[in-house]
């Protein structure tokens, strides 16, 4: 069994994982709000999480891991696309939320365990807050319920703020009916055109924060192994989770209470640059795909970098995103998968999700396709089988002239994945591999040059496809 070793952002350093109990390891992620389509921002953490996730089940079974990743359905965001659009907040977040999931599944991502939605769990969050309240740690002021942050001793230990800079991050709402400034709101207030539900403060919804710790207390119970997401939600949604959970549920004495491996990815910039609309470089996973980007090259090109790196989209990693998707396909189509997968991919994959190690990897296995295959579908890729884009799409490296008789297709399927390893080999500035690779093409008949659109090819007097296999 590989030890897998995770970066725990409380702890700011690298830990074995060992779980509460390896016969249920638990996870959870914190999901979308639901009112518009998901930007390619909010699908890396679930491309990263749906990674160990996948490695957690093949450490310790299948039936073994829980994966919770909720849906915030009840938000003044979603209030605010209802009164914009006419429509009713349910129809919005259910339509939203089958998107997601729609686009989610077409990066290849498996379903958790369980898939809560806020509004199923407002009473859990009634009584959570009423346990707060009980204990001292929250209060009820003008129709609002506050959680105390003075009540607890250890707030800011997970982001590591002073109080001020707390302060700033949080963008504080100033309100005469809070004792403190950072205090955050656990119930407050609905008008008659916004959703509410009764509680002993009066007609409310839940605040933002209190909706993780109930329904990761309901599902996964008060102590679970490791909880992830966007390290912009580290503070104040994090921070804010632990403090009320801790409250709530305190753990025993010597023990790590609420979530024992915190876990955070990078954020996602476009060209260099933070993806914005002023920038005119947002975009939605959906617009990646109705433009003819294949849901496994998005994934790609977001696992060929570490996840506690910065991940830049451009559309240069798009491109040998294909060509090496176009190089594993072509050499294991009609291939089966081995029994079990490479270590070597394992362990890279268990030292802190590594995934840029285990897609190095794969280029390794090429001429191991059995294994290759097992390693395509681990990672979450489609069989060569089941997408077509790599055969036809071989005008992504430069397309071969066909000239005189043969078959298109079969000419694309022979010389496509051999024009995108001369190009990967140039692209790695692997120079002399590439020379010795580009005259072994040549002396098979097939004359290929460098464009700046890509890989160029023709064929010579001397053409011999058996060569030309040969190489593959």
């Amino acid at each position: 069994m590989s030890e897998i070793r995770l970066y725990d952002s409380k702890a700011r350093r690298k830990r074995p994982f060992v779980p509460l109990d390896a016969d249920n390891v638990r996870m959870y992620v914190c999901g979308p709000t639901v009112y518009d389509r998901a930007h390619l921002g909010n699908a890396r953490p679930v491309v990263v999480f749906d990674v160990l996730y996948r490695l957690l089940r093949q450490v310790y079974g299948a039936d073994r891991v829980t994966y919770v990743r909720n849906f915030t359905d009840v938000d003044d965001k979603i209030i605010a696309r209802a009164a914009e659009s006419g429509r009713d907040i349910s129809r919005i977040t259910t339509e939203t939320a089958d998107w997601f999931l729609q686009d989610m599944a077409a990066l290849g991502a498996l379903e958790p365990t369980h898939m809560p939605r806020a509004t199923q769990f407002v009473p859990q969050m009634v009584a959570m807050i009423q346990e707060l309240i009980g204990r001292g740690h929250a209060y009820e002021a003008e129709g609002h319920v506050l959680f105390s942050v003075e009540s607890y001793a250890d707030y800011g230990a997970l982001s590591g703020r002073s109080v001020d800079d707390m302060i700033a991050g949080a963008r504080v709402e100033v309100a005469p009916y809070k004792r403190n400034p950072m205090d955050f709101v656990l119930w407050k207030p609905s008008g008659d055109d916004q959703p509410g539900w009764d509680s002993p403060w009066g007609r409310g919804r839940p605040g933002w924060h209190i909706e993780c710790s109930a329904m990761s207390f309901e599902l996964l119970g008060p102590r679970f192994d490791i909880h992830g997401g966007g390290n912009d939600l580290m503070f104040p949604h994090h921070e804010n989770e632990i403090a009320q959970s801790c409250c709530a549920h305190p753990a025993p004495a010597g023990e790590e209470c609420f979530a024992n491996y915190w876990l955070h990815n990078e954020m996602l910039q476009v060209e260099g640059k933070k993806m914005s609309k002023s920038l005119g470089n947002f975009f939605t996973v959906r617009d990646l795909l109705d433009q003819g980007v294949p849901g496994e090259v998005i994934r790609f090109v977001m696992l060929s970098t570490h996840y506690r790196k910065p991940m830049d989209w451009t559309e240069r990693k798009r491109a040998e995103a294909q060509r090496a998707l176009a190089r594993f396909y072509a050499a294991t189509e009609g291939v089966g998968a081995s029994a079990q997968p490479d270590v070597a991919l394992i362990e890279a994959l268990a030292d802190d999700l590594n995934t840029h190690g285990a897609i190095t990897r794969m280029h390794a296995l090429v001429d191991a396709p059995e294994k290759l295959r097992n390693a395509l579908e681990f990672l979450g890729f489609p069989a060569a089988e089941d997408v077509d884009w790599w055969k036809a799409g071989i005008s992504l490296v430069g397309a071969p002239a066909v000239d005189g008789d043969g078959n298109a297709e079969a000419m694309n399927n022979l010389v496509g994945p051999l024009l995108a390893r001369w190009q990967e080999l140039r692209e790695q500035k692997n120079w002399a591999e590439a020379d010795a690779f580009k005259k072994s093409l040549e002396e098979a008949g097939l004359i290929v040059k460098a464009t700046p659109s890509g890989p160029e090819s023709v064929r010579g007097k001397n053409f011999d496809p058996a060569k030309l296999e040969a190489l593959k």
